[in-house]
């Protein structure tokens, strides 16, 4: 754990709170903003997630909570869908861009439990095509996720490789009017800048790229995968059909010290589920689950693994929606975190094209 970034964020009273699983994995739990900032393998202060620089020291972490910017800090965090909706408020004019701070960094209370950390946030926020006022609560738990390789012979010989790991559980209850809405969870990491996104698809599936220009050579389409190289400047966003979605989502990037860090989501993928998020220009086009977003800007330097929850209220028939994902890291040499590719996600994904 990193205890100089635990100690930056009591002095500008931003208190975390440290989950410890039983296997050692540390996952630090911040209030503000409802996130996950930062996963950390055992008895290590080096986050496997990408935290925003200002948080660096006191000084600069207290200029940065004391203006009226959006305050991302980083990490794993959860907002709502559709974008549209909740992000631009004067939608179909996309020329402003706006966070609402009942959401992020929102009022998030936290129960610290002995196997779990939980927070609930209540918002209200009107619907930007609507117009519609709507009543929420979200609440989040963090909890262990035991390595999924454990019982795997495979594990046996990866001696040098190091994990950590935990479970999020979410849920989004609309209060009210059950025909408001529709609105969906929107979970994602943020994640070092520069590694390779691998997404398993049951088919070969074109990604639809939401803004920016992705090159050829960036976003690669297998039979059952899609890779996309997170390299470059600018801000890039591409969006994966549920249908074609396996649930496994990974992510890989080089450390300073020559290892490399695997980081997979294994989430539940439901196709008979309303995806309600959509692209900016294309309100129609619905049905995405998996998005990646990829920002080298004045905004920082990250890459986004995102992904959708099927959407309550309006035409579903349901006013609760409730979700469990896994996220799953490894750390150590690139032939062994490639076997570990191999059999958590495809064998298409062994071999990196970032090394």
């Amino acid at each position: 754990m990193n205890q100089q970034l635990i100690d930056t964020l009591k002095r500008v009273g931003k208190t975390p709170h440290v989950y410890v699983s039983p296997d050692g994995s540390e996952v630090l739990v911040l209030p503000h903003g409802g996130r996950v900032l930062g996963l950390f393998l055992p008895q290590a202060a080096e986050n496997l997630f990408w935290t925003h620089p200002a948080l660096d020291t006191p000084a600069t972490a207290a200029e940065f909570y004391a203006g009226d910017q959006w305050q991302n800090s980083g990490g794993d965090r959860t907002w709502l869908a559709p974008e549209v909706d909740f992000f631009f408020p004067n939608y179909p004019d996309t020329s402003v861009y706006f966070q609402p701070r009942q959401l992020d960094p929102g009022a998030w209370r936290v129960t610290v439990e002995a196997e779990a950390v939980r927070l609930v946030c209540r918002l209200t926020h009107q619907l930007s095509r609507s117009g519609a006022s709507v009543d929420l609560e979200l609440t989040k738990s963090v909890s262990a996720a035991p390595n999924p390789l454990r019982h795997e012979p495979l594990w046996a010989k990866l001696t040098d490789v190091q994990y950590a790991g935990y479970t999020l559980r979410s849920s989004l209850a609309l209060n009210g009017d059950p025909s408001l809405g529709p609105v969906g969870l929107w979970n994602l990491i943020q994640m070092p800048h520069g590694g390779e996104l691998m997404v398993a698809t049951c088919c070969a599936s074109q990604p639809r790229v939401y803004f920016g220009e992705v090159s050829a050579e960036d976003l690669v389409v297998g039979p059952h995968l899609i890779r996309y190289g997170m390299r470059a400047a600018g801000e890039h966003k591409i969006g994966i059909r549920a249908a074609a979605a396996t649930g496994r989502i990974g992510y890989r990037y080089p450390r300073a010290d020559g290892h490399w860090v695997l980081i997979v989501r294994n989430i539940f993928v439901n196709p008979s589920g309303e995806y309600v998020d959509v692209p900016w220009n294309d309100p129609q086009d619905l049905g995405y689950a998996i998005q990646a977003c990829n920002v080298h800007s004045g905004l920082g330097r990250f890459s986004e693994l995102e992904y959708h929850v099927p959407a309550i209220g309006r035409g579903t028939g349901r006013s609760r929606g409730e979700d469990a994902s896994q996220t799953w890291a490894y750390c150590g040499p690139a032939a062994a975190i490639d076997q570990i590719v191999g059999h958590l996600l495809t064998a298409e994904a062994e071999a990196s094209e970032a090394r």
